[in-house]
This record gives structure tokens, sequence and C-alpha cells, in this order.
């Protein structure tokens, strides 16, 4: 009696693991696929990437139509099981025995196996499984589309608002993640790696965080003479410098080498008779505020590369130029007339003996380290933050699996520090 009723269940439950199984399947090789390669088929006339592509077109809906779905069948594959197992054992024994066994089932050959597979080759799964894949959507879909709306709803009261377009998945994110998954297995170069993170960060990061800070500037009194200006300019090592009269922060203008060679072979090199306010530009003000990726489609579209940083307040704090931003994708860019002053120094011990203005994304770059930029921009900003106070010369802290020590300081500025990585517990 026992045997005929297993007998009976195993095609049904077969047919349920199985539909199971590809629903599965469907729904990990679907968001594993490469876009890129799905779009290039589809350029190509394939039906089936085309059908994938829409089908990741609206992928809330898709992955909310799979869940469903395949939780339907989980359901009732448990159920059915439950009750014939149910009649041929007695009271609580048939529900346990059932428990287990569709636990087991469901688990390896429903979750585990299918996924697997769908992982080893998620480019053929899904155009394979588009098919049954747009089915389950056009028939849940709209089940699917009123849960969430009932989810939405829900949270609502608790100050979680979701709109109907947010996704599941951020596209950045969804981008960075495979780039350190794949810098991870050795598939990406560390130089890679930080190029690509550079782009996505430019959304994220302020010019205030790349500029040449104020005190740092290379700027030129108007007042002086010609014949001074002209040796100012051309001792500096950049083509473009800030002009001030009276407080050097009044900046009034910008003098470019290209039009100072060019004013002075109009006065046939007589250096006296330079007229350096006529051949000034006016100078670009942008607030601190601004983000990297718009300041770059700024230097595009205004076709110059030059630009002063003001506070809220129309106080000047630094200067950014389109190189600054280029290098937060490309690392340092250096030409024959940088003066390479190598801020970060690798000592034979271990440790690293860095000038206070580094930044923590050019120290993290040099040495593969993690140190976090979200509270500060260099290195001694990391520490003050850190220390909450402005250290003296000789003591020592220890955070962020890093241990700093405060080699020489400048009145209230830290000008040198060496730090020294500290070994991690497992499993941090």
């Amino acid at each position: 009696m026992i045997w005929a009723l297993v007998a009976g269940l195993a095609p049904t439950l077969l047919i349920l693991l199985t539909m199971s199984a590809l629903i599965s399947a469907a729904e990990t090789s679907m968001t594993a696929a490469s876009r890129g390669r799905m779009h290039q088929l589809e350029r190509e006339g394939d039906q089936a990437a085309r059908r994938v592509n829409k089908l990741i077109g609206n992928q809330e809906t898709m992955i909310g139509a799979i869940l469903l779905s395949n939780n339907v069948i989980n359901i009732f594959a448990s159920v059915v099981t439950t009750q014939v197992l149910g009649a041929a054992f007695p009271g609580w024994l048939g529900a346990a025995i059932a428990t287990a066994v569709m636990t087991v089932l469901v688990v390896i050959f429903s979750e585990i196996l299918p996924k697997t597979i769908a992982i080893a080759r998620a480019d053929d799964t899904a155009r394979s499984l588009s098919i049954p894949t747009y089915w389950v959507v056009r028939i849940f879909g709209p089940l699917a589309d009123g849960a969430q709306w009932i989810v939405r709803q829900t949270l609502r009261p608790f100050g979680i608002k979701l709109d109907a377009g947010t996704d599941v998945l951020a596209a950045h994110e969804e981008i960075r993640g495979a780039v350190e998954y794949h810098h991870s297995e050795g598939l990406v170069e560390s130089r890679d790696r930080y190029m690509l993170g550079g782009v996505l960060d430019l959304a994220e990061m302020d010019v205030s965080e790349v500029m040449v800070h104020r005190r740092s500037m290379e700027t030129v009194d108007g007042d002086l003479p010609p014949r001074e200006i002209l040796a100012e300019t051309l001792a500096s090592q950049h083509s473009r410098v800030p002009i001030y009269r009276g407080d050097a922060e009044n900046v009034v203008g910008v003098l470019h080498v290209k039009d100072l060679l060019q004013a002075l072979a109009e006065t046939d090199g007589r250096i006296d008779d330079l007229d350096i306010a006529a051949i000034l530009r006016e100078p670009w003000f942008i607030p601190e505020t601004t983000s990297l990726k718009d300041q770059l489609a700024a230097f595009l579209k205004r076709q110059n590369h030059f630009a002063l940083v003001v506070d809220e307040y129309g106080a000047l704090q630094g200067l950014v130029t389109l190189e600054d931003i280029l290098e937060e994708i490309v690392g340092e860019i250096e030409d024959e007339h940088d003066v390479v002053a190598a801020g970060v120094k690798p000592d034979a011990d271990g440790s690293v003996v860095v000038e206070g203005s580094v930044t923590i994304r050019d120290l993290n770059r040099a040495m593969d380290w993690d140190l976090p930029d979200d509270e500060a921009v260099t290195v001694a900003g990391l520490l003050i933050h850190e220390a909450q106070q402005i250290p003296e010369v000789g003591q020592t802290y220890t955070f962020h699996h890093h241990r700093f020590r405060v080699e020489a300081r400048k009145g209230a500025r830290v000008t040198s520090l060496r730090v020294e990585p500290l070994p991690r517990d497992d499993g941090e």
C-alpha cells in the first residue's frame, strides 16, 4: 500500500521539481548573463538574446514573477507530498517524513544543482530558457507587481518609500562588484581595478577632494613689473598661473604662458612694454561642492582646463585642472617639467614614510591598501580626524589596521608620518 502511494506520487513530484529547477536556473542565468554579449547577439539577429534583453530590461518584475512562480510550485509539491505520506504514515510522522524528503529534494535538485549549472553557463542557459521565462513573467508578472505594491504600501508608514522605478540593483554597484570579484580572482589587474573604480567614483567626489589647496598654489603678484612677472611665470612648473592684486586670494586673472610669449613677440622682445593686464584671461570660479563628473563635463564643454575653487562665501579654496580629474582615473600623470616628489617612500621594515599632504587615494593606490577616504582627503587629515586633535611629533596611533607615527610637524600641519600595516585577525 505504501509503495503504491509513493509510486503514484513520483511522476507528479518529478514534474514539479523539474519545473522548479528550470525556474531557479532561469533566475540565476538571467541575472548573471553578460548584458554586453546579449546586446551584441541581438544586433546580430539572435531572437533568444532579444528576449533575454527584454526580460532584463524589467528586472524587478522578472525576478518577482520567477520567485512567485517558484514558491507556488514548491509549496504545491510539499502539500501533495505531505498528503500522500500523511495517508501512509499515522500522525505527525507522515508530515515529518514529507518535510525531510522535500527539503532534500528542493535544496539539492531544485536550487543548488540548477543554479550551479546556470552560473557556469549563464549566457547559454539564459538564451535556452528565455521562452519559458517569458511566459512565466506574462502569467505571474501582474501578481508580482501587485505584491510589490503591497510591499511599498506596507513600508510607507515606516518612512521607507520606494517608487515604481526603484530597481533591485544599482548599475554602478553592479559594475563595481563585478570588478572587485574579478580582481580577487586575479582576472583584473590592480591598475585596471583602480581606473575602473575611479570612473565610477567621479559622481561621488567633489572638486574639493582633488583640488590644489590655496596654500600650495603658485600665484604671481600682478602689481610687479612685467620683467618680474615674466621671470616668476617661467619659473613655475605650470602653463597657467593665477595673477592676484593686493591680497593673494584676490585673483584677477589667469596668465597663460602661450599668451605671454605671443605678447612678447608682438613687442619685439621688449619685456618692459608688456601689458600684462591686457593678456590675462578671465578667471573661472566654481563651487567646492561641484562633483568631478559635472566638472569634467564642464571642462570639455567650455574647452577650459583650469578653474578656481571657492567656498559658499566666495573665499578662494584652491584650483582644479582637467589633469587633476584625469589623475583620479589613470593615476599620477608626469611630464618632462614635473618635479617628481615621491610622497610615499616604502622602508625596509615594511613601513612607509608618507608626506602629510599625500591623498588617501594615492596612498591606497601606491600600496594597495584600503584606508577610508570618507571623512578626510589627505593622510594627515585622516590622522587628525581619528585622533580628534593635532598630534605631536612622536605620537603613535593605531586605527584601520595600521599604525601611524608622526615624524614631523610644521605649525599646525602634520608634514610627515610613518605608516605601518598591522596583521589582521582571521575573518576580518
